[in-house]
């Protein structure tokens, strides 16, 4: 069959996949911010310790991390759609039990609501995992020279909706109140949810094999996809990325530029109100600017990093992200505290670009299983991170302990450098040196 043939038998294009793969993500991963804009206010009506606030803050993160996994390595067999509406029901179904709790209990009945608050932002974080499905879904869409833009713009793009719900959900608890606020949310996801479903096409490769074709890699790419074919197992695929090392020094990179920036954007609402006083909405908006900045940087990194040198990327952006967290630990001024926080997320924005820059390069074999393990170890920092936070500032106490909470990150910064020159004489044995 000539390649016109072909060509009628696949459906969509790269870019039509690329913004809807993108508007799946950023519905889904709101449910980063479910309740960290919110936490002070849970923190004052359950009398949180900073330990439980940090464990609300980060729940959504644990499920959303952990499921990224399996989710993640299923795109090897199955592409990336199903998984892809599996985890947006579910999220779906959490955002319907929170809605039942806040009509019913909130806010005189709350007492012992603290589990169920737990259980539902675990739901609710099934969005977050949507993030590996749809690295897999892209990457197979999109050829190795344009897939640092891709990943880009998915993963930036994406990564906006934390911040924009940061800003926004505040706002609207103030002016519609909490039940009508989330309700609004859920609407917007549902509209999400439906358009992905309806609209979204696996790349090539899923497409023709379902019809009992296998293409050359260069037919693929013909075709508008990408030249990596997956291993057709979910299993298969993550067994043969966890066989290669660089796959767990990603998965540690991850871990502080992805994890980080995902507690960060849970704790920093409460470090803003407790450690400089501020309103419930104004931490609402200094956490936007973070949560925005790096996300959008983010999309930055990915394109340069198709055009220029990533050589030095790696440890530049790790300096970046120590010296900004340093400051920001012994910081007792507001715009130094804000500008360090910006710079923070400017590393970690740069630093996500660059480790799924790299990832196909080091695992073209098992795109899916990688980004399962990558994305989900790696995003596990956002559990992980908060509730050590949140130990830290008990720890010392008082308002300046929520600016002392910081630097246990720094310290994981630090232990990052060295890994970062394994991974360098890794690749240059293997013959993956970075130009």
């Amino acid at each position: 069959m000539d390649d016109l043939g072909f060509r009628d038998k696949v459906k969509s294009s790269r870019n039509q996949a690329l913004w809807l793969a993108t508007l799946g993500f950023f519905g889904g991963f709101a449910g980063v911010s479910i309740f960290g804009p919110l936490v002070p206010k849970f923190k004052e009506l359950l009398d949180l310790t900073p330990f439980a606030a940090g464990m609300l803050a980060a729940i959504p993160a644990l499920t959303g991390s952990l499921l990224r996994i399996p989710f993640g390595a299923a795109v090897e067999r199955f592409g990336g759609k199903r998984p892809f509406l599996i985890l947006m029901l579910i999220t779906n179904i959490g955002v319907v039990g929170l809605l039942i709790l806040l009509r019913t209990s909130y806010p005189d009945s709350m007492d012992g609501t603290y589990p169920l608050l737990l259980v539902l932002g675990a739901l609710i974080g099934c969005g977050i995992a949507t993030f590996s499905v749809g690295i897999g879904q892209v990457s197979y869409w999109f050829p190795k020279k344009d897939q640092g833009g891709a990943l880009g713009i998915y993963g930036g793009l994406g990564n906006t909706s934390p911040g924009l719900s940061t800003l926004l959900l505040p706002i609207a608890v103030g002016s519609i109140g909490i039940f009508s606020a989330y309700s609004v949310w859920f609407v917007v996801l549902v509209a999400v949810t439906i358009i992905y479903g309806v609209f979204i096409k696996d790349a090539p490769w899923f497409q023709l094999h379902q019809q009992g074709h296998t293409l050359t890699a260069d037919q693929l790419v013909g075709l508008g996809g990408g030249e990596l074919a997956p291993t057709g197992k979910a299993w298969a695929g993550l067994k043969h990325a966890s066989s290669i090392p660089a796959t767990w020094m990603l998965v540690f990179f991850y871990f502080l530029s992805f994890g980080g920036f995902l507690a960060f954007t849970s704790w920093l609402p409460t470090f803003w109100t407790s450690m400089y006083d501020t309103s419930l909405r104004e931490a609402g908006v200094l956490t936007a600017a973070f949560s925005l900045f790096t996300a959008l940087i983010r999309v930055a990194g990915g394109l340069l990093s198709d055009r220029i040198s990533i050589r030095y990327a790696l440890p530049g952006n790790f300096l970046l992200m120590f010296v900004g967290t340093i400051v920001l630990s012994f910081s007792g001024e507001f715009a130094v505290s804000l500008i360090a926080t910006l710079a923070v997320g400017a590393g970690m924005g740069l630093q996500n670009a660059i480790v799924f820059k790299l990832l196909p390069r080091y695992v073209p074999d098992a795109v899916g299983g990688a980004s399962g393990w990558i994305g989900g170890l790696g995003a596990l920092g956002g559990f992980v991170i908060p509730p050590v936070m949140g130990v830290v500032t008990g720890m010392v106490g008082g308002s300046t302990g929520y600016a002392r909470g910081f630097l246990p990150f720094a310290v994981l910064v630090v232990v990052a450098l060295p890994v970062v020159r394994v991974l360098d004489r890794w690749s240059a044995r293997h013959g993956h040196g970075l130009a």
